[in-house]
């Protein structure tokens, strides 16, 4: 998908290629070849900037070539309600001296946020401030995931107190991946942050990323945002970690329960059929002519057996 739009004081007007005005934002989606050729023609972009978000594996930067600027941070991928699968992917952002350019590979709830019905809250023309709105969403959209994570994680303990199974350390083991996938991000991107912030004030770049008074508060939101992100990541990682080790312990407990149960229940199984085995042999035996010999042999292995299990009783073995 390529879409051209620009703020205007009562709309957010689409614009067609041929069409396309100083100060609008191109953004692409799962672009084509074509729609990228088309990008590329439009801005004059470098073509590795347009192409950089289309990448998986591309780490959260920023790169400067003449008049161009390519911001590259990682934002969580949408995921279902039911999924515990968390993972991030590349959002390219483009700025030019004439146009603000978003490249990503799917469809994301960062950029969601910018459509027609949020018009007055955010100006095409304004491009560094669009920029630190972006990565004001994304924070925001990180954090919510990490409450998500939270509340699932205390759900599965709950479930795991009740009864263990492997589908709730199966989920735990995705939740701890997704964090990891996160942290990573986070990090990554708070470091591009920090790094905008340095190009503010670089005087090489400035004509390009202009700091205006108004948006040094957004960008003290930014990054308050990131740390209060990167330390709850943090925080719900070693909880995560520590609630794996103590499952894992009690995991292993209750199969030395199961195997001490078993073994004493072999123990008591085994001494009515030890004295049925002697008694059952072809030699001489006593009570062999009494009529109640059967029943004084079932006495004596009851016995055996009750005194047996009252012995494991009180050590505690059953």
């Amino acid at each position: 998908m390529f879409k051209i739009t620009k703020t205007t004081e009562t709309m957010l007007a689409e614009l067609s290629r041929e069409s396309v005005e100083t100060g609008a934002w191109l953004n692409l989606i799962h672009p084509t070849a074509d729609e990228l050729a088309s990008a590329e023609g439009i801005t004059g972009a470098p073509q590795d900037f347009i192409r950089a978000a289309l990448d998986p594996e591309e780490s959260s930067r920023i790169e400067i070539e003449d008049d161009y600027i390519l911001v590259l941070i990682n934002v969580p991928i949408d995921h279902a309600e039911n999924n515990f699968e968390y993972d991030t992917m590349p959002l390219g952002i483009i700025i030019t001296p004439d146009y603000f350019v978003t490249v990503c590979h799917e469809a994301n709830s960062v950029m969601q946020n910018f459509t027609e019905a949020r018009f007055r809250y955010f100006s095409t023309f304004k491009r560094t401030r669009m920029l630190f709105q972006i990565l004001y969403r994304s924070a925001m959209i990180f954090l919510k995931d990490l409450r998500q994570m939270t509340r699932r994680s205390d759900k599965i303990e709950q479930d795991l107190r009740l009864s263990m199974k492997n589908e709730e350390l199966f989920q735990l083991l995705d939740l701890q991946k997704g964090l990891t996938y996160y942290s990573m991000s986070l990090r990554s991107n708070k470091v591009v942050v920090e790094r905008l912030l340095r190009l503010c004030s670089n005087p090489q770049v400035n004509h390009i990323i202009k700091l205006r008074k108004e948006d040094e508060e957004l960008l003290d939101d930014v990054r308050v945002e990131y740390d209060q992100a990167i330390e709850m990541a943090q925080i719900q990682t070693d909880v995560l970690a520590g609630m794996m080790d103590a499952f894992a312990s009690v995991i292993s407990n209750n199969l030395n329960i199961v195997m001490k149960f078993l073994a004493c229940i072999t123990i008591v199984l085994s001494i009515p059929t030890m004295v049925a085995s002697f008694f059952g042999m072809n030699v001489p035996i006593p009570w062999g002519a009494n009529p109640l010999g059967f029943l004084i042999v079932c006495v004596v292995a009851a016995a055996m057996t009750i005194a047996a299990t009252w012995m494991l009783w009180k050590k505690r073995l059953f």
